[in-house]
């Protein structure tokens, strides 16, 4: 609970010297562009325009995901994991931390702080939540809320090999050109779709994943 009340206090307290929010450079602007921690956002997915005519009838599934920002000295990094492929659900991809918002978790950070605590032994005190992103709908029916945070860099990932194969970071730097990221057109049950695509050259970085970057980038450039 302490955590909880920490991670909701003003954001000028957040970037406070010594706080992992101060490591990180632009955090004023990311807080701007965040929807803050008081908030869960609401809405069906701002992408679900594009799956309204596949989705299957009913609820989709909540979950959250872990979108981490590293301070480098060469600059700041996503953390990504790459799933292992027996998985049931997106087995072999490249995506966050995070997975399924079960009953005791009482907001999606805590969702996503546990998941990445099980997935790749992200301590609490390892990073500082700072927003939410607008949630996004997966064509398996999950309505995936990412939460965005600042993850210590002495922090020393270490994979479940049942669900994670890998651990890897990426320079945001990258990720926010507009260069490298292609929409790709697809036809899928009957009408042409778009998917999100970097041009990362050591592993594939598409779908839900690149959308939420995507998602990131126009949020910082509104608040620039």
């Amino acid at each position: 609970m302490r955590a909880d009340m920490i991670d909701s206090a003003l954001p000028a307290r957040r970037l406070a010297p010594g706080s992992l929010a101060g490591l990180l450079p632009g955090a004023a602007q990311l807080l701007r562009a965040l929807d803050p921690l008081a908030t869960v956002p609401a809405g069906r997915g701002w992408n679900h325009a594009e799956l309204a005519d596949i989705l299957p009838p009913g609820t989709p599934a909540e979950a959250a995901v872990l979108v981490g920002l590293v301070p480098r000295p060469q600059g700041v990094q996503i953390l990504l994991t790459r799933r292992t492929e027996h998985l049931r659900h997106h087995g072999g991809q490249v995506g966050f931390p995070g997975g399924r918002i079960e009953p005791r978790d009482r907001t999606p950070a805590m969702a996503a702080m546990r998941e990445s605590n099980e997935e790749i032994a992200l301590q609490r005190e390892q990073a500082q939540v700072l927003g939410y992103l607008e949630p996004f709908l997966t064509i398996t029916s999950f309505r995936v809320t990412p939460v965005v945070a600042v993850v210590d860099p002495a922090f020393v990932p270490v994979a479940d090999p049942s669900e994670v194969a890998d651990v890897f970071e990426v320079p945001l730097a990258f990720l926010m050109d507009p260069a490298n990221l292609r929409k790709v057109e697809m036809d899928y049950r009957g009408r042409v779709r778009h998917v999100f695509e970097y041009s990362w050259p050591a592993q594939r970085i598409w779908g839900a994943t690149a959308a939420i970057l995507y998602n990131l980038r126009c949020r910082l450039e509104q608040t620039s």
